[in-house]
């Protein structure tokens, strides 16, 4: 049986293993120091939850709802072991959560963005932790699910504070209407520079995407 559990405290007992697994799923610049997750934590708007089995650490979810944009970000879904149902449970719980955000605000979604490596560009595929875990497999799953990928050169400040820019990954978008094929590239720019306020060393590269954004209308949604 999993729990469905909120962390909302780096002073939760089950903080220290979920930041751990981070750390094995994730490579280090994509990954928060251990202190520095007190503030977002605490943030009403930020929803971390682990899944647990027997009180252990199992997997993990984080995601937010924007509701003056009317869109979702999933920061990361984690599987720390196979053959659980640990993907299924959080995808379901996660739904069900989101959906009942929306409706608190009185919204309906266009959808959920989400980061992921292409290991097909990547220079090393070594991250993942466990298989399910693995740069491919996360890819595939996430186009079945029903994401797209948008048409640009993606990059995104690195999560490490160092400013660094980190490419080899595509942010994509799980549209609600599933025939939806763009999306407005002032709602891009205005979603990346919300999600990333909390980094204040913006690389010269991700300035540069940005810049280009606003000179489009439009960005394309393609299959991922």
């Amino acid at each position: 049986m999993l729990t469905y559990h909120r962390i909302e405290s780096i002073q939760d007992p089950y903080f220290r293993p979920l930041h751990e697994l981070l750390g094995t799923i994730f490579p280090p610049e994509e990954v928060l120091a251990y202190d520095l997750w007190e503030g977002p934590l605490q943030d009403p708007g930020i929803h971390v939850y682990v899944a647990l089995s027997g009180g252990e650490v199992v997997g993990a979810t984080e995601y937010r709802y924007y509701p003056d944009m009317k869109v979702a970000m999933t920061d990361f879904t984690i599987i720390g072991k196979p053959a659980m149902g640990i993907g299924r449970f959080l995808l379901t719980r996660r739904e069900k959560d989101l959906r009942r955000l929306a409706e608190a605000s009185g919204t309906e979604p266009l959808g959920m963005f989400a980061e992921v490596y292409d290991p097909y560009r990547a220079a090393s595929h070594e991250f993942g932790g466990v298989s399910p875990m693995n740069p491919y497999v996360r890819r595939e799953v996430l186009s079945h699910v029903g994401y797209k990928r948008l048409e640009l050169d993606y990059v995104h400040p690195s999560w490490d504070h160092a400013g660094e820019a980190v490419a080899e990954l595509d942010l994509c978008f799980l549209p609600k209407d599933e025939e939806l094929d763009r999306l407005p590239a002032a709602l891009v720019v205005r979603f990346l520079e919300t999600y990333y306020s909390a980094l204040p060393n913006k690389p010269e590269a991700w300035l540069t995407m940005i810049g280009k954004l606003r000179a489009e209308e439009d960005v394309r949604l393609l299959p991922l």
